[in-house]
């Protein structure tokens, strides 16, 4: 029984901490192929379903949340040093915000789908990058666009009001999405 209880904390463990090589996406699939949670195997399935090269699925998440499950924005300050509320409901690895969330939800018939799930959340970010294609005639393989929209949503990149901050982390994005695909090509990705 004490054998059980073990192997059930250490299931339970990786689920929520952070690989310790994010920079790297042969890494990551390697420490996260367990027979539940397989990231590799939710990542190519996200893909097959909407289109999304895998690498601009992983460097969203990289920028992101930075593969954190839990990751939220930061809080504001009241009185310049008390914490308050936060900047947006944006939770988890897709940083999806509520609003997103509960659409996604609806429109694909996935009620159970978690933010804090790597397959959920992957699957999401297929979702919208795919919906992003559709509406504003992205490229699918386009992660620095795709990025843009995913922050600002369709109305923003349409409207072409794009922050720096957008800019930068779509530069991020397209930087990891690069790096990724080169480092799947040797890892059989």
């Amino acid at each position: 029984m004490r054998c059980v209880f073990v192997v059930v904390l250490l299931l339970l463990a990786g689920c929520g901490t952070v690989p310790r090589e994010t920079r790297n996406a042969c890494a990551v699939f390697e420490q996260r192929d367990g027979l539940f949670n397989n990231w590799r195997r939710a990542a190519y399935q996200a893909e097959r379903e909407y289109g999304v090269p895998v690498p601009v699925l992983m460097a969203t998440i990289y920028t992101e949340s930075g593969f954190r499950h839990n990751a939220k924005p930061p809080r504001t300050k009241l009185f310049g040093f008390i914490p308050w509320t936060r900047v947006s409901s944006a939770y988890g690895y897709s940083q999806a915000l509520d609003g997103t969330w509960a659409r996604y939800q609806s429109e694909t018939g996935r009620w159970t789908a978690r933010r804090s799930d790597f397959g959920d959340a992957i699957r999401f970010i297929a979702w919208y990058h795919n919906q992003s294609h559709q509406q504003n005639g992205i490229a699918l393989n386009d992660p620095y666009r795709l990025y843009v929209a995913y922050y600002h949503g369709q109305g923003g990149y349409a409207r072409g009001n794009w922050s720096d901050t957008a800019k930068t982390g779509a530069k991020r994005a397209a930087n990891m999405a690069a790096l990724y695909a080169r480092q799947l090509q040797t890892c059989g990705g």
